[in-house]
C-alpha cells in the first residue's frame, strides 16, 4: 500500500498526538483525528485540538481543521489538512477503517482502544499492553528510552514527577490552588519570575515557582479542581519553545513512524 493512501486515526488532539500528526503527515500519510467535546491541553500553541474551539489550528506549518461530519474528511486531506473531530470513542473509526489507530489520549490508562480496532494499534505511555490491546508501546517518558518501541509489555509506569528541564522538574508545573473557573492572568509566551500570579481560581492564586517563560497554560474559563496541572513555566526562557514542537515530542513521533514503517515492511 502506497503511504499517501494509507489511513491513521489517531485518538487525542494534545501535545503529544499532534507531534505524532504532524510528523506523519509530513511523511505524507492520511490522519485524522478525535477528541473530547472540551479538550484541556496545556501547551495549546502546539496541539491540535485547539481547532475545536477555534475552528482550526496550525502547528509548525501544517494546519488542523475542526469538521463536524465524517463527510468532509477528504475534502481536508484534498486540502492537506488535518479533519479533527469531537468523537471520545472514535467511532469514525468503522466508517474510515484505517490501517493504523494510535491511541495518544496520555490518560495513564487505556480508555477503550483495542488491538482488533486496526490492523496495527499503537498506544502511547502507560496503561497499554503490547500484545494483549495494542500491538506497540511507545514509551514516553522522559530518559534513555523515550520514544523506544516496546513489542511485548508495558511502558514505565506514571511517577506523577515531571521530567527535568534546566534542571527543574515539579518547580516549573503550574497547579490549581482551588476548585472553580480558570482566570488566566497571563498567557503563553509571557515572561514570569518566582512569586508572580499567572492565573485565579476565584481568589485563589496560582503563582509561578521559579523564573522563566509561561510554555503551556489552560484556556481562561477552564474548569479545574485543585491540585490540576494547568500550566508550565518553562525555565530556559526562550520564547520560541512556546510555539514549537518539543524533543519528546519529537522523539515519541518518531517511534510511531518507526512502528508503522516496520510494519509496512513486514
Amino acid at each position: 500500500m502506497a503511504w499517501e493512501h494509507m489511513v491513521v486515526l489517531i485518538r487525542g488532539g494534545g501535545e503529544i498526538a499532534s507531534g505524532v500528526a504532524h510528523r506523519l503527515v509530513t511523511c505524507h500519510f492520511k490522519v485524522c483525528m478525535t477528541e473530547v467535546a472540551h479538550p484541556l491541553a496545556v501547551r495549546r500553541e502546539v496541539s491540535f485540538s485547539e481547532a475545536v474551539y477555534e475552528g482550526e489550528k496550525t502547528v509548525e506549518g501544517l494546519t488542523a481543521k475542526f469538521i463536524a461530519s465524517f463527510d468532509r474528511i477528504a475534502e481536508l486531506w484534498n486540502a492537506s489538512m488535518i479533519p479533527i473531530m469531537v468523537d471520545a470513542e472514535a467511532t469514525v473509526k468503522a466508517y474510515l477503517k484505517p490501517t493504523v489507530l494510535v491511541d495518544a489520549i496520555l490518560a495513564k490508562r487505556n480508555v477503550g482502544t483495542r488491538i482488533t480496532d486496526a490492523p496495527l494499534v499503537i498506544g502511547l505511555g502507560p496503561g497499554f499492553h503490547a500484545g494483549r490491546d495494542v500491538h506497540l508501546v511507545v514509551e514516553t517518558k522522559r530518559g534513555h528510552d523515550l520514544g523506544r518501541l516496546i513489542s511485548k509489555g508495558e511502558a514505565e509506569a506514571n511517577t506523577g514527577i515531571p521530567g527535568d528541564i534546566a534542571g527543574f522538574s515539579v518547580e516549573r508545573v503550574l497547579r490549581s490552588s482551588a476548585a472553580g473557573k480558570l482566570k488566566t492572568l497571563k498567557g503563553i509566551g509571557d515572561y514570569v519570575d518566582a512569586g508572580d500570579t499567572v492565573a485565579l481560581v476565584g481568589d485563589a492564586p496560582i503563582k509561578a515557582q521559579i523564573k522563566g517563560v509561561i510554555r503551556g497554560l489552560l484556556r481562561d474559563g477552564s474548569e479545574v479542581y485543585e491540585g490540576m496541572k494547568t500550566g508550565d513555566v518553562d525555565p530556559r526562557g526562550i520564547k520560541e519553545f512556546c510555539y514549537s514542537l518539543s524533543d519528546k515530542v519529537r522523539a515519541i513521533g518518531g517511534g510511531v513512524l518507526e512502528g508503522i514503517v516496520s510494519y509496512l515492511n513486514q
